[in-house]
């Protein structure tokens, strides 16, 4: 199983789906936000991921509200998700508040943000 980060939270498909949650965190990693060049789960913007049946809800914030690349995330998000766990995939938006605590141990200050 992949090593956590610090800030990294802890997925409820993680209990039963580790490798499967694995997979998906490195398919998630291909999503970049575009203003920041880091990828969704460097940036801590996947906040849960839940699998019941033979689908999956996935948990999303943006690191503003008003993100002007939301629905491309979005979408990006969806279909990664969707290719890498071979089931339908919805993305939600949650109203959770980004901070820069979210972010992967280290990136920040990889990037110069702290």
């Amino acid at each position: 199983m992949e090593e956590r980060k610090i800030n990294q939270p802890t997925w409820d498909a993680e209990k039963g789906n580790p490798d499967t949650v694995t997979n998906l965190r490195k398919a998630l990693r291909e999503v970049k936000d575009p203003e920041m060049g880091l990828d969704i789960i460097q940036l801590g913007l996947i906040r849960n991921v839940i699998i019941q049946g033979n689908s999956a809800v996935i948990k999303m914030i943006m690191t503003t509200p008003f993100c002007p690349f939301a629905s491309v995330m979005l979408d990006a998000a969806q279909k990664m998700a969707a290719d890498s766990l071979k089931m339908p995939v919805q993305v939600e938006m949650t109203d959770e508040a980004w901070d820069m605590s979210m972010m992967e141990e280290g990136t920040g200050m990889d990037w110069g943000l702290y």
